[in-house]
């Protein structure tokens, strides 16, 4: 029988290393990219610090790195919240909601909302466990608000801090998108920018699967069984704590 020569371990280790950053290149070009989340425009749905999942492939394939999509699926429904590429600079990805779709017509009157002549749904909440750990919150009024079919919480300054917003009627023009942040009076959107092209669209977010709260920190020096040696480049007094409440959360 011919002798059958075994691959080296080096060689084995190469090749799986190889096929695993492969994987993971379609995975991320294609299926699911991670995202963290800068600001606090889509608060209280989304924190600073929350790390996300966005689903790549629910719109259709587009070739990595550029905005040419292949094949579509579906567009993005009225309320799903999207990653895009800022229309005004092509560097950054931004995260709202879609309120506004082609063809709609929107307006926003003493800080409600109308779609197609239609208020927008909103009552004003007075349980606010879900403000807790948010800055300035006492200055905002929470509501809960429809928008399409999915039910969600926005925030808006109260009327003895800020006049509310308007803007006149406008008609979203065909292939673009009209978006906003549940933050609404701490959010740069479509009110300041307008439109979002169809081709900018990165995907829609899914799922927490971490969150850091850099306001919060935690330190390992406080517990005298932990021996820590010293680095230059860890600051061991001010880990972010993790909201570990916010582990697997839905986004919606």
């Amino acid at each position: 029988m011919p002798h059958k020569v075994k691959k080296g371990l080096f060689r084995e280790y190469t090749e799986a290393i190889v096929v695993a950053v492969l994987i993971a290149l379609v995975l991320r070009s294609f299926v699911i990219e991670a995202f963290k989340i800068p600001s606090g425009s889509m608060i209280p749905t989304l924190k600073i610090g929350d790390h996300i999942f966005v689903n790549k492939f629910i719109y259709g394939l587009r070739l990595p790195y550029t905005k040419i999509r292949f094949f579509k699926f579906r567009s993005p429904k009225r309320g799903e919240i999207i990653v895009f590429i800022y229309p005004v600079d092509n560097s950054k990805d931004y995260i709202k909601r879609v309120v506004g779709l082609p063809g709609d017509t929107l307006e926003m009157k003493q800080g409600t909302l109308y779609v197609n002549g239609q208020a927008v749904g909103k009552t004003i909440q007075t349980a606010r466990k879900i403000l807790k750990d948010i800055e300035g919150s006492d200055s905002m009024d929470l509501y809960k608000e429809e928008t399409g079919t999915f039910t969600h919480y926005t925030l808006y300054y109260n009327s003895k801090f800020k006049e509310p917003d308007d803007f006149a009627p406008l008609t979203i023009p065909p292939n673009k998108l009209f978006v906003m942040g549940d933050n609404r009076d701490n959010s740069s959107d479509s009110r300041a920018w307008r439109f979002v092209p169809m081709e900018n669209i990165k995907g829609r977010a899914m799922f927490v699967w971490l969150s850091l709260d850099s306001e919060h920190r935690f330190s390992f020096l406080k517990f005298p069984m932990v021996r820590l040696t010293p680095s230059p480049h860890i600051d061991w007094e001010g880990l972010p704590s993790i909201r570990w409440e916010r582990f697997g959360k839905l986004i919606r």
